[in-house]
């Protein structure tokens, strides 16, 4: 049976790579904010995901981006931060959801899924 841990890790290390590599050349992807410096902690992020997923374990991975995830979403609606997040690493709205959207998932695959 595969492991769900490190099948996820790897997945998102690769979607993560993807989105890096792409926002290097563009500010948005599809509605989402990207800039140079956010595309190189997707890289940085994603390049760990996919290690992880091949050679680590997927439970640790999953728990640290689940917790980051949820926290800069969170972060993005207190006024003053969401203005910061916006001048620093163009994070938009959408971007904001999505990181909550992906925190929550990777939080339920750290704690939910065995293995």
């Amino acid at each position: 049976m595969a492991n769900t841990q490190k099948t996820y890790a790897l997945a998102l290390g690769i979607v993560l790579a993807i989105i890096g590599i792409w926002g290097l050349f563009s500010n948005t992807i599809l509605v989402f904010g990207v800039n140079v410096l956010q595309s190189i902690l997707h890289l940085i992020a994603g390049g760990f995901g996919i290690y992880v997923g091949m050679k680590g374990q997927g439970k640790g991975y999953s728990m640290y981006i689940g917790w980051i995830g949820v926290a800069l979403g969170v972060l993005g609606f207190i006024p003053g931060v969401k203005e910061v997040f916006l001048n620093l690493l163009n994070i938009n709205m959408a971007t904001t959801w999505l990181h909550i959207v992906i925190g929550v998932i990777s939080l339920g695959v750290a704690y939910g899924v065995k293995k």
